[in-house]
């Protein structure tokens, strides 16, 4: 049973006329005939019955009809979906984030996505620098939003955003009532940072701003969970560091004192394989133009 025996006789079953069936198939009359017959061979029974006076469907005809359109709707349809898939409209996206970029980056991103590729699909994970990289070198995800430029040549990359860096303490803090103070000012203060590895480009811009003030920083715990350090500066006398809009998503319990002279600052990247599949081409065209 070949697909053109189906539109065939789905054609015919709709005009009930050999020669305007054939004029719309583009075909000679005679191969409409054949190509009946062989799809009457094939099924075992008459689908079409046809006298000097009228063409008109068999009950077995009429049964076939419903089931004959389904199948080639359905041929039409994979067509249709491999062809999307092969021009990047259809399929899924792996896309590794951080706080920022969820409250900044991917709101429009998405919305653009949905209206531009309604058959895309997004995969979403909220890590750290180091492991959304990690993950993109080895094929788990297909776009990282990170801070800093990768320095693989393995690597293309955009720059979305510049975000500034603020202290998190607990409301109890003595710096807990002051809208900013100088980055000098954290000297002698107990420091919760993070293992560089983690997220090199918040690390180095942190040591970096305390180096222009002239301060060795006090580094009294490590955690490598964002939220982790929120809720270690709620209840110990400490200092956090966060991005300005993890910060202010950090509680009722903490409270983000900002940070000049100088004030710590990352750029965040969108990073792809130099190489992208038609699917990540089309989620970079729905980021928000910088």
């Amino acid at each position: 049973m070949e697909l053109r025996h189906l539109v065939s006789f789905l054609a015919l079953a709709e005009e009930l006329h050999f020669g305007r069936a054939a004029a719309r198939l583009h075909l000679a009359q005679p191969s409409l005939s054949q190509h009946l017959q062989r799809l009457e061979r094939a099924v075992g029974v008459e689908l079409v019955a046809r006298t000097s006076h009228e063409v008109r469907l068999t009950a077995a005809g009429e049964v076939f009809r419903g089931l004959a359109r389904d199948i080639v709707e359905r041929v039409e349809h994979a067509g249709e979906a491999a062809r999307a898939a092969a021009a990047g409209r259809s399929g899924t996206v792996r896309v590794g984030y951080n706080f920022p970029a969820g409250q900044q980056i991917l709101p429009a991103a998405v919305t653009a996505l949905n209206a531009r590729y309604p058959a895309i699909d997004l995969e979403m994970r909220e890590l750290r620098t180091g492991p959304q990289l990690a993950a993109l070198a080895d094929g788990r995800i297909d776009v990282a939003m990170v801070y800093g430029k990768p320095a693989s040549t393995r690597f293309r990359h955009r720059h979305l955003l510049r975000v500034p860096l603020v202290a998190v303490v607990g409301v109890g803090h003595r710096l807990a009532g002051r809208d900013r103070i100088p980055f000098g000012e954290l000297a002698g203060e107990p420091c919760i940072l993070f293992d560089r590895a983690q997220s090199a480009a918040m690390y180095d811009a942190i040591f970096s701003a305390a180096e222009t003030s002239g301060i060795r920083l006090t580094v009294a715990d490590k955690v490598d969970d964002p939220g982790a350090t929120a809720i270690l500066a709620a209840v110990k006398p400490v200092v956090g560091f966060a991005s300005a809009p993890r910060g202010q998503q950090a509680g009722s319990r903490t409270a983000v004192v900002g940070l000049y002279d100088p004030v710590p600052t990352l750029d965040l990247y969108a990073v792809w394989a130099a190489d992208p599949s038609p699917l990540v081409r089309a989620f970079l065209e729905c980021l928000p133009a910088t």
